[in-house]
């Protein structure tokens, strides 16, 4: 019975020791995901950095020291008082985009990386203010971030870290200094609006008096056609009768006129005149002699239709 016994607890402490084995060497397989990186220490030291797979950490003897980060972080640090060159100070709140390059360095390279990168902000910070007036501070944010992510890029490479982007999320000037900028900045608001109001006026009266000037040369252009054309009319007409006249004598040429017909048509012309609006016309005799005997024709002609 007791040989059943000592054999059964051997038994149970063979499968308790296997069991134990096992479930140490099941803790001890670690999966590393991506993005990040094991720092293991062997017996104390640095013995190497886990990537991404499956790894095997020898029990009692190695450890991870540390579980690092690869990917991009964010650091938003608290506002810190500056004093600008012209002695004004001022809450300026920063940011910074990082990432981890060297596991190793951010392990052992200094105690509290981020607590360092913030005091490292604000001193580098308070330099760069520092050699500004307040209205360069104000409007030179590129320049001031550039010039801490190359400073603080330089001072972190010993810690295994990488800078990439700083910004200024806020610049907070005293109250007082906040009033006098809103005062400046409606002033120069108002001005623009007088200014563009004035310049409004004007361009208004430059079109009006173009549109006069437009509207004058339009008119007198207007006048000179209608003259032009008037003009062309009366000398179109003038042609037309002198053209006329041409013709008639033309024509009473070729009809060969006797000396009566000739001193009948002079007639013709002196009764043409005599509607006008002279109020002397002097007949020659031979156009006097002559109207006598038309004047004589007509009476015989007369005497003939009574007789008749």
């Amino acid at each position: 019975m007791d040989s059943i016994l000592s054999r059964a607890a051997g038994t149970f402490a063979a499968i308790a020791v296997i069991a134990l084995v096992v479930i140490v060497l099941i803790r001890n397989i670690r999966v590393v995901q991506q993005a990040r990186a094991f720092v293991v220490e062997r017996l104390g030291a640095y013995h190497s950095t886990w990537n991404v797979g499956l790894h095997f950490k020898i029990p009692f003897i190695e450890r991870i020291a540390k579980v690092v980060s690869l990917k991009e972080q964010v650091a938003d640090f608290p506002p810190q008082p500056v004093i600008t060159k012209d002695n004004v100070t001022m809450q300026i709140d920063t940011v910074i985009y990082f990432q981890i390059t060297d596991p190793k360095l951010y392990t052992y390279g200094v105690e509290n990386p981020m607590l360092a990168i913030e005091n490292l902000t604000a001193t580098t910070l308070r330099n760069i203010i520092g050699e500004l007036e307040l209205d360069e501070s104000l409007t030179s944010r590129d320049t001031i971030n550039a010039k801490m992510q190359q400073i603080l890029d330089e001072a972190t490479d010993s810690w295994g870290i990488k800078v990439n982007r700083v910004e200024l999320k806020n610049i907070t000037p005293p109250k007082e200094i906040q009033n006098a900028m809103e005062k400046q900045m409606k002033a120069e608001r108002e001005r623009r609006e007088s200014i563009l109001k004035a310049e409004g006026e004007k361009r208004a009266a430059i079109l009006e008096a173009e549109g006069e000037k437009e509207s004058a040369v339009l008119r007198a252009e207007a006048k000179k056609e209608a003259a032009i054309l008037e003009a062309q009319g009366k000398a179109q007409a003038i042609l037309a009768v002198n053209q006329a006249t041409a013709e008639g004598l033309k024509l009473l040429n070729s009809a060969s006129p006797t000396e009566p017909i000739v001193q009948l048509k002079a007639l013709e012309a002196f009764a043409a005149a005599a509607n006008g609006q002279a109020t002397k016309i002097i007949i020659p005799s031979e156009i006097q002699g002559l109207a006598g005997l038309a004047t004589a024709f007509k009476e015989v002609v007369q005497d003939e239709a009574k007789k008749a």
